[in-house]
């Protein structure tokens, strides 16, 4: 009895089952296509795809032995679902949304610009990250989620890498416009957060002057600039100090700068920090800077910088993470 019941188990676990709700209407969602990957060291390998019923439930029969992935696409938008080992397979919910060309609800929150000066080279990093606390997922293929302005003196594409939710950074393009030095980068903006990471190089300029131009609304910018390198310019202020990397934070007024740079170096944890702590933050006095959001935007960053540090260290997902 014990060993049919045992049989009987495995055969019930041997199976992944759920469905798919359209979190914009808050209806299950019929008809969607639901693909189940096993994940590894070759990559995405598909199990097996179904469709979803009228009720918009699936199953599909497939015992589940290391991580998984379950995935759908809705209206040109692929959503993902992780199954880690030993995690339920059975009552699982996969979430989709109605997409439009619009931003919606969906904004920048924060924009982190990282300047390296090294070897006559400038390297730039650019953090840039949307917010949207709405029900439509903000998809516009055509026109790019984001718009980025360039130096004309970059050299190369700039590489894209871009992190939706929990999920793995993966790598985008971005496209030329029809305006001098602006870039469109394609990428669904889903409900959560979804963080762009660009990088690109340039010859330091004779002038030691870096300019740059806001093309989004909305989220503070701030300049960061490492152990040894000090910026200066019209509406740059110094706020602080990030205390893992030791790296220097400013903040920029306007929707144009240009910044002078003085020094070399680049991001690397605080020999001080001892196992990544730090000294705190180290705000300058400045009556304008009193408030508490300043501090918060500090804190914001300091996750910023973690993420870059660790994702230098690795590299980007599949493609089909999008």
């Amino acid at each position: 009895m014990r060993l049919l019941l045992m049989l009987i188990a495995a055969t019930l676990s041997a199976a992944v089952d759920g469905k798919v709700v359209n979190r914009t209407r808050e209806k299950p969602q019929p008809g969607a296509v639901v693909t189940l990957y096993r994940l590894g060291g070759t990559g995405m390998q598909p199990v097996q795809t179904v469709k979803t019923d009228a009720e918009g439930a699936f199953r599909i029969e497939a015992k589940v032995e290391g991580p998984h992935l379950l995935q759908t696409i809705y209206g040109g938008v692929i959503y993902n679902r992780m199954i880690q080992p030993g995690s339920a397979t059975s009552g699982l919910t996969l979430e989709v949304f109605e997409s439009s060309r619009q931003p919606g609800a969906a904004r920048v929150t924060q924009h982190m610009v990282l300047l390296e000066p090294l070897g006559g080279v400038l390297h730039v990093n650019e953090s840039i990250v949307f917010d949207n606390p709405g029900k439509l997922t903000y998809n516009d293929p055509n026109g790019g989620t984001l718009r980025v302005f360039l130096p004309e003196s970059v050299r190369g594409a700039p590489r894209v890498a871009i992190t939706a939710g929990q999920g793995m950074p993966v790598e985008r393009n971005a496209v030329p416009t029809d305006k001098p030095n602006v870039y469109k980068i394609d990428f669904p903006v889903k409900p959560g957060e979804t963080r762009f990471d660009l990088t690109y190089v340039l010859p330091m300029p004779e002038s030691s002057t870096f300019s740059g131009r806001i093309l989004h609304g909305g989220g503070p910018v701030r300049l960061v600039a490492p152990r040894g390198v000090t910026l200066s310019g019209d509406g740059i202020q110094m706020i602080g100090q990030e205390p893992t990397t030791q790296a220097s934070v400013y903040q920029v007024a306007g929707k144009e700068y240009a910044v002078r740079i003085e020094g070399t170096g680049q991001l690397s944890v605080s020999e001080s920090g001892e196992g990544g702590r730090g000294r705190g933050i180290q705000t300058i006095p400045a009556p304008v800077y009193d408030a508490l959001a300043p501090i918060i935007g500090l804190a914001f960053l300091i996750l910023l910088l973690g993420f870059l540090l660790l994702y230098r260290r690795g590299s980007p997902g599949d493609a089909r993470s999008r």
